[in-house]
């Protein structure tokens, strides 16, 4: 979500002189995505330190991370013009780029994510994923077991588990504090809200921008795709009992 205010010489959007205008950036799904995602991985952290019956809901938090992961990779693919990977994805040269300040026309790195701020994202999740990976195979040999643990050899199960309960929760702890940090310094030291956006949807940009679609066909298509990535979901949790 990381951006750069249009001060930046990185950051310049080449479309001429005239006035900014709202432009949309973020489509409803996306927004909805973001900001569930932040109170389930809140609720996950902490139904984890709780313990005991709160183990349930940190089952029930970490499917919900599980499918909205899902609807994010299928939106990438055909969701609003700046959700779409093949817009924030960076490539090397855009990173090279970005970093000498000298971007493309079409770059536009003050729009949605910039190369930097994009490579935050994939690896938080990235992370993610792994995280719900390990944990669908977990088993803290005492009450409770993910739902695919009878598919994974014993030995497997407990490395995934120690992964699930160390390294893999440090780090994904570790990239929310950053994206955490990136979102201050941004509004502090650049005077760049990249909240409003992720909130509002629409950014004050030049002419030329282009936006996100966020009609009711957008909408529809994205409540089409959670309603199959949650049954998506329920059918993995029923192999527990299969």
């Amino acid at each position: 979500m990381s951006t750069r205010p249009a001060s930046h010489p990185a950051d310049s959007v080449r479309t001429g002189s005239a006035a900014p205008r709202a432009v949309r950036v973020w489509d409803l799904p996306t927004r909805l995505f973001h900001w569930t995602l932040v109170l389930a991985i809140v609720g996950s952290i902490v139904t984890a330190k709780v313990g005991g019956n709160a183990a349930v809901w940190h089952f029930r938090l970490g499917y919900l991370v599980l499918g909205l992961l899902a609807f994010r990779l299928l939106w990438g693919l055909v969701g609003g013009y700046w959700s779409r990977f093949v817009r924030f994805v960076p490539t090397p040269g855009r990173i090279v780029r970005y970093l000498r300040g000298a971007p493309r026309a079409d770059d536009h790195f003050d729009v949605g994510h910039n190369p930097l701020g994009a490579l935050s994202v994939l690896g938080m999740l990235g992370l993610l994923a792994v995280q719900v990976a390990t944990g669908l195979v977990a088993d803290d040999e005492i009450a409770n077991t993910g739902p695919l643990v009878r598919f994974v050899a014993s030995e497997t199960s407990l490395a995934a588990t120690s992964w699930h309960k160390t390294w893999g929760q440090w780090l994904n702890l570790g990239l929310v504090a950053l994206h955490v940090a990136a979102i201050v310094f941004y509004r502090v030291a650049r005077r760049n809200n990249l909240i409003a956006p992720m909130l509002g949807g629409d950014k004050l940009l030049p002419a030329g921008v282009p936006a996100s679609g966020d009609g009711w066909r957008e909408r529809a298509l994205a409540a089409v795709l959670a309603a199959l990535c949650a049954a998506g979901v329920a059918w993995v949790v029923s192999l527990a009992g299969a």
